[in-house]
């Protein structure tokens, strides 16, 4: 080696065992290290004689009558010591929190150990839940650079409710290897019969058991295959969402609601939203300090994915009717509700398809739940439509990827969902195309 050249040493983490207690027979323990990191030592309830045991090379000496019994137990732990070692450097390299509770469910898990400990999140569902959110609140999404987002924690949270009041109408607890497709049922027609949920809201409960499960099994849990089949489906249906067209927007935009200061403000919110795209998260913190350049840069709070947005001609004139500031700020109820007044106002009373809220009993409350039907056209209207109508308006007239630049979607797939034009749009715009060729 030449002066100058130097190692690089790395601690690599370390399993051995040894026994513990004084008793005739002790238990085996294994002690898991790593440099300063850690040092964890747990039981693995395997017990063996004490005349057995070989401490220089911890397992199970080979005595006369003892060939099974030690072959089996050495083996057992060299198996444990393989699997131990593979998870930690797997969980690592995805940023799975290594501790001691990670440690104990990886001990169980390989000894296929069936606990009445309600909290063995080896085992159970809902304390499963919670150790994976505990894992996941501060990993670092490897796309945006940021921590898990809170809004995605709370759909876990959400989801882990509904699953406990499942718990309580099966008097039973929910076990990761008994998630098959008797449960899908069950879970499925609860969620139907007892919350009133539609089959969209359902779906978005079972890609978050999908996810649990698919992680379980990544940690080498005992999980019932069934989660991957097919009919594990997570429930949808075909949504009739609405958005403005560039017509109504326009008129919408020319209207005059100097009668009514609210009504004038929302209207104004709207007209920003339908040509930013922006979620109404991000649209109403919107103020000058996201504006540089005649262009809005914000991180959208729900992806962490920074978007610039040029200003429309009609977000101009909002900024210059109210000197250079953005409209009075409002919260995201109020805007649902004074958009729906300002179509009106307009005049956009068609009848047509949608969902809409509606307040029906479920026992002795009242509970608003999506219902499909046929309903004037400003009472479907809300805070999404913002987000339809830019998408939906500049489809076909500028390259998809800019659209998406714009409005943060992060596949194809999810962009189109929020294309709504109807077949007879498309032969128009087809019709269009042909004549001025």
């Amino acid at each position: 080696m030449k002066w100058g050249d130097c190692f690089i040493f790395v601690n690599m983490a370390t399993l051995n065992y040894r026994i513990k207690g004084t008793s005739v027979q002790p238990t085996i323990i294994l002690r898991f290290k790593q440099g300063r990191e850690f040092d964890y030592e747990l039981s693995t309830g395997i017990k063996v004689q004490r005349k057995h045991w070989s401490p220089a090379k911890q397992k199970v000496k080979i005595m006369t009558g003892s060939y099974d019994y030690a072959d089996h137990v050495n083996i057992q732990l060299s198996k444990l010591k393989t699997s131990i070692l593979e998870n930690y450097y797997k969980d690592l390299s995805n940023g799975i929190s290594i501790g001691q509770t990670w440690l104990r469910n990886n001990i169980d898990s390989f000894f296929n150990k069936s606990t009445k400990k309600e909290g063995n999140s080896s085992v159970f569902l809902i304390p499963f839940i919670d150790q994976y959110i505990k894992d996941n609140e501060n990993r670092i999404n490897k796309i945006t650079g940021k921590p898990l987002s809170r809004r995605t924690i709370q759909t876990y949270e959400t989801c882990k409710v509904k699953l406990i009041d499942f718990e309580k109408q099966q008097n039973s607890k929910i076990k990761l290897a008994n998630i098959n497709l008797d449960f899908h049922t069950k879970f499925q027609d609860f969620l139907t019969k007892k919350h009133l949920l539609n089959p969209n809201s359902i779906g978005g409960y079972f890609d978050n058991i999908k996810l649990f499960c698919r992680n379980a099994d990544l940690k080498g849990l005992k999980v019932h295959p069934e989660y991957k089949s097919k009919e594990f489906h997570s429930p949808f249906n075909k949504t009739a969402d609405i958005y403005l067209n560039l017509l109504e927007i326009d008129i919408i935009n020319n209207h005059d609601f100097s009668n009514s200061e609210r009504l004038e403000n929302a209207r104004d919110w709207l007209i920003i939203g339908v040509w930013t795209g922006l979620r109404v998260s991000d649209l109403l913190r919107l103020n000058p300090g996201f504006i540089k350049d005649e262009m809005i840069s914000i991180t959208a709070i729900k992806t962490g994915i920074n978007v610039i947005i040029p200003l429309h001609p009609m977000v101009k004139k909002v900024l210059n009717k109210r000197g250079g500031e953005f409209p009075r700020r409002i919260s995201d109820q109020k805007f649902n509700k004074y958009i729906k007044e300002v179509c009106e106002a307009v005049g956009l009373t068609d009848t047509i398809n949608g969902f809409k809220f509606i307040a029906v009993k479920n026992g002795k409350k009242e509970v608003f739940r999506k219902q499909f039907g046929t309903y004037k056209k400003h009472e479907l209207v809300s805070s999404h439509i913002c987000r339809r109508s830019f998408a939906t308006n500049h489809y076909g007239k500028i390259d998809t990827l800019t659209i998406m630049k714009i409005t943060g979607h992060k596949t194809e797939k999810q962009f189109l969902d929020y294309i709504k034009r109807t077949p007879t749009q498309y032969a128009e715009q087809l019709k269009e195309f042909w004549e001025s060729s």
